[in-house]
C-alpha cells in the first residue's frame, strides 16, 4: 500500500552513508516534538548516526507606520532567541544520548526547511502536532506536506494523548501491493525489523466486490466464495514476496498476509498491533489513493502509532 506525492518515474539517490545530517529531528518544544526527539534519538543510536535536531523560526516582513513604532529588539531576532532556546531544551532532554548530536536553526517555513534537510539525511522523524517554530503545524500538515516532498523516509510519531507505545516484541508492518514503489518501502520495513530485533509482517489489502467490482468479472451470488479463492491466489504472490524479503534481509522473521477489506482500514487495522507502520508513496490499481488523500489524512489523525512514509529511493536490489 501507498501513497501519493512523488512523479511516477523518478527515483531518489539514496545511499545512507553519504547523507551527512543522519537521522533528522523536528524538534519545537512541544510534549509531541519531545516524544519525535526520543525517538528519533533510539533509531540514531542503533544505527549510530549523527542526530540532526532542527528548529525553525520565521522573520516576518516588517511594517512600521512610524519610527516611534519600532520594536526595541528585531522581532526576527527574537523568534530566533526562541529557536535557540528550543534547542537548549533539546540537548538537556538528551543528556546521555548514546551517539553524536547536532543542532540547527533555521530560517523559514518548517515543512520547507525539513525537507530541504531530507535530502542529505537517512531519516526524518517529526510529531504529528507541534507549535513554535513549527508554527501551526498540525498531524495532517505533517503526514501530507512533508512526505510529499521528503526525499528520505519520513516517521510521523502520534499525539502526547496517545496510548502507551507497542511493547518491543510487536511487529513492523508494511503494506504491500506489487508495485515498485511498494517493494522499496517493503525494503526499508524489514531493515528497521531487523534493526529492532523484531518481526515483519507483510500485508496485502482485497478490496470486497461491493466498491471494487473490476476485480471480480466473474461476479455471482457466491461472492463470498469468489473473494476467498481470490485472496488464497493473491497469498501465494504474497508468499513469494516474503522469501524475497527474506533472501534480501536475513535474519528477521518475515510473515504475509492477505486482508479482505479496502485498503484504508486493513491499514488503520495495522497500526493498531505494530510498532511501526510503514507505507510507500504510490500504489496502483485500488490502492493508489491510501494516502495523502482524503483517506489517508483520516488514517493518520486516527493512528494509534507511528507511521513511516518511504519515497521513491533507489536501491540496487531492484531493477530501476
Amino acid at each position: 500500500m501507498s501513497i501519493d506525492g512523488q512523479p511516477d518515474h523518478h527515483t531518489i539517490p539514496f545511499d545512507p552513508g553519504a547523507r551527512n545530517l543522519g537521522v533528522v529531528v523536528g524538534f519545537d518544544g512541544s510534549p509531541n516534538s519531545t516524544q519525535a526527539l526520543r525517538y528519533g534519538a533510539d533509531i540514531a543510536a542503533r544505527r549510530g548516526a549523527l542526530l540532526t535536531v532542527i528548529t525553525t523560526y520565521r522573520a516576518p516582513v516588517p511594517v512600521y507606520g512610524a519610527y516611534a513604532a519600532l520594536p526595541a529588539q528585531r522581532e526576527d531576532e527574537a523568534n530566533r532567541r526562541r529557536a535557540e532556546t528550543a534547542l537548549d531544551e533539546a540537548a538537556a532532554l538528551l543528556d546521555g544520548h548514546r551517539g553524536e548530536g547536532s543542532y540547527v536553526t533555521a530560517e523559514g517555513d518548517s515543512v520547507g526547511a525539513l525537507a530541504d534537510a531530507s535530502a542529505n539525511a537517512q531519516l526524518v522523524v517529526v510529531g504529528a502536532r507541534g507549535r513554535g517554530g513549527f508554527l501551526g503545524l498540525v498531524r495532517g500538515s505533517v503526514a501530507t506536506t512533508l512526505p510529499a516532498h521528503a526525499r528520505c523516509p519520513t516517521i510521523v510519531v502520534p499525539g502526547e494523548d496517545q496510548d502507551e507505545p507497542m511493547p518491543s516484541t510487536a511487529p513492523v508492518v508494511v503494506g504491500i501491493d506489487e508495485s515498485h514503489r511498494s517493494r522499496v518501502a517493503a525494503l526499508h520495513a524489514a531493515q528497521v525489523a531487523r534493526e529492532r530485533e523484531t518481526s515483519l509482517l507483510v500485508l496485502m489489502a482485497l478490496p470486497m466486490p461491493v466498491s471494487e467490482l473490476s476485480w471480480y468479472p466473474e461476479l455471482s451470488p457466491d461472492a463470498a466464495g469468489i473473494a476467498d479463492r481470490r485472496r488464497k491466489e493473491l497469498q501465494v504472490v504474497l508468499d513469494q514476496d516474503t522469501a524475497w524479503l527474506r533472501e534480501l534481509v536475513p535474519g528477521i522473521e518475515v510473515t504475509g498476509e492477505v486482508r479482505i477489506g479496502e485498503p484504508a482500514a486493513v491499514l488503520h487495522d495495522a497500526i493498531g498491533e505494530s510498532q511501526l507502520t510503514v507505507v510507500g508513496t504510490r500504489g496502483r490499481g485500488a490502492v493508489r489513493s491510501v494516502l495523502l488523500g482524503s483517506t489517508s489524512r483520516a488514517i493518520l489523525h486516527e493512528a494509534e502509532g507511528a507511521v513511516m512514509i518511504v519515497p521513491l529511493l533507489q536501491d540496487e536490489r531492484l531493477p530501476s
